[in-house]
């Protein structure tokens, strides 16, 4: 498939989300305290070899203290550096709830309107339907209710600026009916953030360094990978072909109001308090009570699936608040969100009622660890029965690759051996566009195909069977995919077809240049 494989960068059907040293906690005098359950540090260094994780960071608050703050692991795989409270990570779609946070101060100072129109604020924004154009509000851009899916390569590896994704945003057809259900949208959250810049006059980066990083000393913590610098930095790791090896970061500066702060559990430790603190931190108020109360008021529902029944028992709702994730947990209210991007997991998690929340930083793509983490610590510190959370959620993850090998089977099963494709490979090359997704090239070099879509793709083809074609790309992380080419009615390639996306239509060749006399 031609996408992110978002199978292994989430762990949707659960979550609908060497030992280093401990640091001195920073703020109101708290004390470094042990976590109230015994064992923990083997538990995390067992979890970490069961998952095959490099490195992790933690951080725990509790009653606006830093009670629990550490490093384990290390920060790439084979080297000796030690993550510790201070590495930075990725943290990914967790970057949502800073964008909401901006919109909330917008709306305490009476420039944003949770239910303004988004055209009020970005007069020239335009969807597919007219209607959900007119009516799509601020609240829903933040809710998961726009009726669009992913639609995620728009922004991926596909080296459009913000702009242009916003634009090609129009291309992308619904899915579902206007505020009928709930489905994932990271572009709806780039709107999000151009909202603060056009409402504040001033970038989102800015608008997040000057109004929540500064006030709550996050000193560390920036929007772009273009900032990281060397120095105390986690490397991005994954599996491929079963082997967990060090990955390039990824920039997605494009998206960035979905999901690109990189940040340390140091830093985050002080956003957990401001949330903690109902939008209060050191005795200064940032965002209203009231602003913060409706963030973490459900405003969408998630179904739960059979498998999170079985992960969560104790679990009887799940619904989206406004960039946060909200369930029941052990008769309390849990406010949470994953973030995931290449070679990078975290998890944030808050039980208000209980002024307590944990931070998880991991350095390895798509893997539910840091879920498991933290609802071990957070069982920990609530007094619950201990629950082999590791456990139980490394075989869910087991299952759902099983059940991901098994269509992957399935799919091979059905190759049609011994064809051949219907015309010379030159004839498959050439640009293929797609409204949405811009064009994919593709090449004939050295008596085999190449293609190309935006800086991130480029891969090589091999047949597979008749005029279907398998797509093995350079980045191995990024797996395979299939094109299929498709013939007009005089046996001309018209277009070809990425399994899982969509028929990209085959461009025009330029006309052929007349021989001058």
């Amino acid at each position: 498939m031609l996408t992110v494989s978002y199978a292994r960068t989430r762990l949707w059907l659960i979550l609908l989300g060497v030992v280093g040293a401990a640091w001195p906690v920073r703020n109101a005098g708290a004390q470094a305290a042990p976590i109230p359950t015994k064992g923990f540090d083997a538990y995390v260094e067992q979890a970490l070899r069961d998952w095959r994780v490099p490195g992790m960071a933690i951080a725990i608050v509790r009653n606006d203290s830093v009670v629990f703050i550490k490093g384990y692991g290390v920060r790439e795989l084979g080297k000796p550096a030690p993550v510790d409270a201070r590495t930075l990570f990725a943290i990914g779609s967790t970057t949502k709830a800073f964008t909401v946070a901006a919109l909330a101060m917008l709306v305490d100072s009476g420039k944003v309107a949770w239910d303004d129109p988004v055209t009020k604020h970005l007069p020239w924004f335009e969807l597919a339907d007219a209607y959900v154009t007119r009516e799509l509000t601020v609240r829903d851009i933040v809710t998961h209710r726009s009726g669009l899916p992913r639609g995620d390569l728009v922004w991926y590896g596909s080296g459009f600026d913000r702009s242009e994704v916003l634009h090609r945003v129009r291309y992308l057809k619904p899915r579902w009916s206007f505020r009928s259900t709930y489905g994932y949208q990271n572009i709806m959250f780039l709107a999000a953030g151009q909202v603060v810049e056009a409402a504040s006059g001033v970038s989102w980066s800015d608008f997040l360094k000057a109004r929540i990083f500064t006030p709550l000393g996050m000193t560390a913590t920036n929007t772009s990978v273009t900032a990281l610098g060397g120095g105390d930095v986690a490397t991005p790791h994954d599996k491929i072909d079963d082997t967990v090896r060090a990955i390039p970061w990824r920039n997605i500066d494009n998206i960035a109001p979905a999901g690109a702060i990189n940040s340390n559990v140091t830093d985050l430790a002080q956003w957990v308090r401001l949330q903690l603190g109902h939008g209060s931190y050191g005795g200064r108020r940032l965002i209203s009570d009231s602003a913060v109360e409706e963030m973490h008021s459900p405003q969408m529902v998630v179904r739960m699936s059979k498998e999170a029944r079985e992960n969560f028992p104790d679990t009887h709702f799940m619904a989206y608040g406004l960039g946060w994730f909200l369930q029941d947990y052990h008769g309390k209210k849990f406010v949470g969100h994953g973030g995931a991007i290449d070679g990078m997991r975290a998890e944030i998690g808050l039980i208000p009622e209980a002024r307590l929340g944990v931070v998880v930083l991991a350095n390895l793509g798509g893997t539910g660890f840091p879920a498991a983490i933290m609802y071990r610590a957070l069982d920990a510190y609530l007094g619950a029965p201990a629950r082999d959370w590791s456990g139980v959620l490394l075989a869910a993850e087991r299952k759902a690759e099983a059940r991901g090998d098994s269509t992957r089977k399935a799919f091979e099963a059905a190759r049609v051996p011994d064809t051949r494709p219907s015309l010379p490979l030159e004839k498959y090359a050439g640009s293929y566009e797609d409204s949405l997704y811009g064009r994919l090239e593709i090449a004939e070099q050295g008596g085999k195909l190449v293609a190309r879509k935006g800086p991130a793709f480029v891969g090589d083809l091999t047949h597979w069977h008749f005029d279907t074609f398998k797509v093995t790309w350079h980045d191995r992380w990024l797996g395979t995919s299939y094109l299929t080419f498709n013939m007009d009615a005089e046996g001309k390639v018209s277009s070809l077809e990425v399994r899982d996306l969509g028929e990209f239509k085959r461009s025009a060749p330029p006309p052929a240049r007349q021989a001058t006399r």
